[in-house]
């Protein structure tokens, strides 16, 4: 039987973030990764100013600045005929005033490589969690299964789950989730960008120009909602449908969803040509929810184990790596003495769950004007009063960048794991 210090389920954002930081703290850390690679599509492919923070203090954004990214300055959206600035980025606070909109595999190479620099980390591709270790009432490891299909078990002082809102872990361990209502299931499609492209708000519209590369834009309208990101040489898309739709609107031929989002975005049969069948449409079914309690004795879950977000707002990345940051801070010196306590996992708990629970109230109340333009009932004559606010009062822009792109309570990198950027501590 294997044996490690700390076991982290999950080689995701937060998994390799917190497995990079104990490491940096000297604890034995092994991360198991279900998968061969970091090659998904439709993952979160947004890094936020407070990430961009993060990796700094890490010594690593020199290294993030060579990979190629678009810098995301602002968020729109169009409801009807009327453009909402939903967010502006350009007056927060720090030096990064943009979301890097780079593939999620680049920023977990670069995690990775990091990590394994350190040598008490240990990365385990291919090798999936099936349960767990328990001797008295105390979580003491995992049972999995590795690439060639054996059984195996890793036991640790600490298992933390990082595998996301399908915990496998956090479902073995008898936790459950509140579940929140939500309206809507998302579909998730790439529309090929022809050369020289640019995303149109609508047409005329006078802003249009700023829409280019690296820009998020939302449309709302006729009972449609999507959401739409300029990669380049592709169009990131979400379309939105009403909860448990799924399998209904897939009756239609696959022209209908070709023929909406056209009309939406201005987009020719061209471009809606690379959806050739529904097989290229993936359903994202929404869940929202949270642990009343993120532990038991020898367990913890962070990020979307313990409170899964909505899509809304793309949030969800973030407060899982501020979740790892605060973790490896509270966590380090119990890990090294042998000695976490529930108490040490309620600490971690208690410091991440306000953030959570503000944002999560934000995005139930962004899911209200879903559920009106669903229904066909928001259009830009009678925008909900914060949109109102934000046309009216620019500040509120930034206000609204500041908490999307920053959040409530950022965490800062423990002493321990900095390695300050050459480029970052002259700025």
């Amino acid at each position: 039987m294997d044996r490690t210090t700390c076991c982290i389920v999950g080689g995701g954002p937060a998994g390799l973030m917190l497995g990079l930081l104990l490491a940096r703290a000297g604890t034995e850390v092994t991360v198991l990764e279900k998968h061969g690679d970091f090659l998904r599509d439709f993952r979160g492919d947004t890094v936020h100013p407070s990430t961009l923070r993060l990796l700094d203090e890490l010594g690593l954004g020199e290294a993030f600045a060579r990979l190629p990214f678009a810098e995301l300055t602002e968020m729109r959206a169009q409801i009807g005929g009327t453009t909402v600035v939903m967010a502006d980025m350009r007056r927060i606070p720090g030096r990064h005033k943009y979301f890097a909109m780079v593939p999620q595999w680049d920023f977990l190479d670069l995690l990775a490589g990091a990590a394994a620099e350190e040598p008490g980390f240990t990365l385990r591709m291919r090798t999936r969690v099936t349960g767990l270790r328990t001797d008295g009432g105390r979580v003491t490891g995992v049972e999995y299964v590795d690439e060639h299909g054996t059984p195996g078990t890793l036991a640790a002082d600490l298992t933390v789950a990082c595998d996301g809102r399908d915990s496998v872990v956090r479902q073995a361990a008898g936790l459950r989730q509140r579940q929140f209502a939500v309206p809507m299931d998302v579909w998730q499609v790439r529309v090929d960008a022809p050369p020289s492209s640019q995303l149109r708000s609508s047409k005329g519209d006078p802003h249009s120009d700023d829409l280019k590369s690296g820009r998020v834009f939302a449309h709302f309208g006729g009972g449609q909602v999507a959401v739409t990101m300029d990669r380049g040489t592709y169009y990131q898309t979400s379309y939105l449908i009403e909860k448990g739709r799924d399998a209904q609107l897939r009756t239609h031929d696959v022209q209908w969803l070709r023929d909406r989002l056209g009309a939406l975005f201005d987009w020719d049969d061209e471009a809606t040509g690379a959806i050739r069948s529904w097989d290229d449409v993936k359903l994202l079914e929404v869940t929202f929810g949270r642990l009343r309690r993120w532990y038991r004795n020898g367990l913890l879950c962070i990020g979307d184990a313990a409170h899964t977000m909505s899509p809304v707002g793309g949030v969800g990345v973030n407060l899982a790596l501020q979740d790892a940051v605060a973790a490896a801070r509270i966590l380090a010196a119990p890990l090294r003495r042998g000695a976490v306590g529930t108490a040490d996992l309620a600490r971690v708990q208690k410091r991440r769950e306000l953030p959570m629970v503000l944002m999560q109230k934000s995005q139930q109340a962004e899911h209200t004007m879903i559920r009106s333009a669903l229904a066909g009932t928001l259009d830009g004559d009678r925008l909900p009063v914060p949109m109102r606010l934000l046309r009216r009062v620019p500040p509120l822009r930034t206000v609204a960048g500041y908490l999307g792109g920053i959040g409530i309570r950022p965490e800062r990198t423990p002493a321990f794991a900095r390695r300050i950027s050459p480029g970052a501590r002259s700025r």
